[in-house]
């Protein structure tokens, strides 16, 4: 009788092996393609799709805004009479100072657009000044920021809180800077990118472009006047009731007067820095 002689087939063990790390490999493959997919859809999402909505919903609240003004305009007060000569209060100074600033020692709030806390309400430059609309003291649309050169037709609110104001796609109005029109700085901040990035393009405006701010029965002409190519998100000088910066100081200005300032991060899609254009009051 014949021994049973088992064959043994060489190379099997490895093409198993073989087998076994191509498998992982597709594997892991498949993952970061998955991954990769998601992580694109979530770009898409961010600057894509946020951009729309915010565009979308920041052009209907110029629109709405708009209507409002048009079916309730602005009433304004009857002027009284002059009193007869000698008689009556002698009026006091329209640049009468207000009360002391408040402390600006705080941090830097970190908010997109945002040099940091900004002056308190008793800075100066208020709409008690004698000029100006005063804005509401909430976060609410009140005022439309319009930039000619750029195409830019935007809302203002007031605040400067992402989720309520900024990821809306509006421009915030720095609680405590002066109001549209008045004497002291009406300062703003506004994305650069995504929901709806209204400043992307500041930096391509140029000294004697214009800067309208509409509110309900006003319109105010801003010319732009000087910028600020890159500073910290401290730099609460930037904002101040005269604007000059704190970190660089030979940027900004050194007379009291009406001002407009226009505030958003830089280098695009980061928050590292922050990115000035000051403009003052067409008289």
């Amino acid at each position: 009788m014949r021994d049973h002689i088992p064959v043994v087939v060489q190379g099997s063990g490895r093409r198993a092996r073989r087998a076994g790390l191509a498998g992982a490999l597709w594997a892991a493959a498949e993952l970061i393609v998955t991954a990769g997919v998601v992580v694109l859809l979530l770009v898409v999402h961010q600057v894509w799709w946020t951009n729309r909505q915010a565009l979308a919903a920041a052009r209907d609240e110029v629109h709405a805004l708009e209507r409002s003004w048009a079916e309730e305009p602005a009433v304004r007060p009857t002027p009284a009479p002059d009193p007869p000569p000698g008689e009556g209060a002698t009026p006091a100074p329209e640049d009468a100072p207000e009360s002391a600033p408040q402390s600006r020692d705080e941090p830097g709030s970190g908010v997109e657009g945002s040099p940091g806390t900004g002056p308190g309400p008793g800075s100066g430059g208020s709409a008690a000044a004698g000029r100006g609309v005063e804005p509401p003291a909430r976060d609410g649309s009140y005022a439309i920021l319009r930039i000619p050169r750029l195409g830019v037709v935007v809302p203002v609110a007031q605040g400067i809180d992402k989720r309520a104001v900024l990821d809306k796609g509006y421009a915030g109005h720095y609680p405590g800077t002066a109001a549209p029109g008045a004497r002291g700085n009406f300062a703003l901040a506004g994305h650069r990118n995504t929901h709806g990035e209204p400043f992307r393009y500041i930096n391509r405006l140029r000294a004697g472009d214009e800067l309208i701010v509409d509110v309900r029965g006003e319109r105010y002409t801003y010319v732009v006047g000087k910028a600020l190519g890159q500073t910290t998100e401290r730099d609460t000088g930037v904002i101040a009731p005269v604007p000059r910066s704190v970190v660089r100081p030979d940027q900004g200005y050194t007379e009291p007067g009406a001002y407009i300032t226009l505030t958003t991060c830089t280098p695009e899609y980061t928050s590292r820095y922050r990115l000035v254009v000051w403009g003052t009051l067409r008289r």
